[in-house]
């Protein structure tokens, strides 16, 4: 059972390098596709690990958040607290904990990521540690050169990095809300992050996902080209690959934990390769076992649903019917189609 069912959001930042975008808008409301903005992605990652309330700290043009959101979204308890003049991440998350009564959760708002939640929470919860740190491996922006025998032997086109990076998510317990009340404003990763780590009081939840910071007009083109063709789901996300008169072919993450609704296909038959993770069809009387490198056939009109024991990243090649999903039950509260 999940304690932590309050979130923050830090909103405040100005964006200055991405004055293009953020002249009459705050940062975390760029949006990523049409309709959709950063702000809704982690409110919606939220809402779908089962948050029932988000603070947002906001700071400039948090009015413009306040018109968006409201008092409730989603289904969430929206709240906000207001910084009167810049005080940094330090700051800004002390006048959160102020309205929080319990152990949150804190992330960027300007950091985007598949990170499963409820797992965090989880681990995060059982810590000895009184505040928990997200860390993953960050791809690299350029390829890599390797050498040997004084020549270059081959190239590798932007790798993952071995070095884990703090990717800007806390889970930060009530008894460590103390640890806020010497500081007024600066930077938690500067200033409050390395004492505690000397004092041993900052523990990790470690997790190879999806994870991009939008600092630059490059990381908003960036992020667009992904979701150009991507929608993210309760479950984790969809992505259309290729799409011809012949075939269709998708790409499919599901993280642990999490499941697809039990649906069917009037017309789509389907072949489902795993590139990654483990889990189970769950078939009206059975179930099917899945781990990496197994390849899957579902037929139309047979009744399933996905289960996914580990993070899960799957390939779906199937007949060309994007648009062809009955769901029978779905606990995310989606409708039929």
């Amino acid at each position: 059972m999940v304690i932590s069912m309050i979130g923050m959001i830090l909103c405040g930042g100005m964006g200055k390098r991405l004055t293009s975008h953020t002249e009459d808008i705050p940062k975390t409301l760029i949006e990523i596709k049409e309709g959709y903005t950063v702000l809704d992605n982690q409110l919606f990652n939220f809402k779908h690990a089962g948050f029932e309330k988000v603070i947002l700290l906001t700071g400039y043009l948090g009015e413009k958040i306040k018109e968006r959101y409201a008092e409730e979204y989603l289904g969430m308890k929206i709240e906000y607290t207001t910084e009167k003049k810049p005080l940094g991440t330090l700051g800004a998350i002390k006048l959160g904990l102020k309205k929080a009564k319990s152990d949150v959760v804190v992330r960027n708002g300007d950091a985007m990521s598949d990170i499963n939640l409820k797992r965090m929470v989880h681990k995060a919860r059982d810590s000895k540690y009184p505040i928990t740190m997200f860390l993953t491996r960050m791809q690299s922006p350029y390829g890599i050169v390797e050498t040997s025998e004084g020549k270059v032997s081959s190239f590798i086109e932007k790798p993952m990095l071995d070095a884990y990076i703090n990717a800007g998510t806390y889970y930060i317990k009530e008894e460590a809300f103390s640890y806020f009340d010497e500081y007024e404003k600066g930077d938690i990763e500067k200033i409050l992050f390395p004492q505690l780590a000397k004092n041993d009081k900052i523990g990790f939840y470690k997790e190879e996902a999806f994870w991009m910071s939008i600092d630059t007009v490059k990381d908003v083109e960036e992020i667009r080209r992904e979701y150009a063709n991507r929608e993210d789901k309760p479950w984790g996300y969809e992505k259309i690959v290729i799409n011809t008169k012949k075939y269709l072919t998708k790409e499919l993450y599901i993280k642990e934990g999490y499941h697809t609704s039990f649906h069917y296909h009037e017309k789509k038959d389907e072949t489902m390769s795993i590139l990654k993770g483990s889990g189970y069809i769950q078939y009206k009387n059975e179930k099917e076992h899945f781990n990496k490198n197994d390849n899957i056939r579902i037929k139309p009109k047979v009744p399933h649903s996905i289960v996914a024991l580990e993070n899960t990243l799957l390939q779906e090649v199937s007949t060309p019917h994007p648009v062809d999903t009955v769901r029978i039950s779905d606990e995310y509260g989606r409708g039929k189609i």
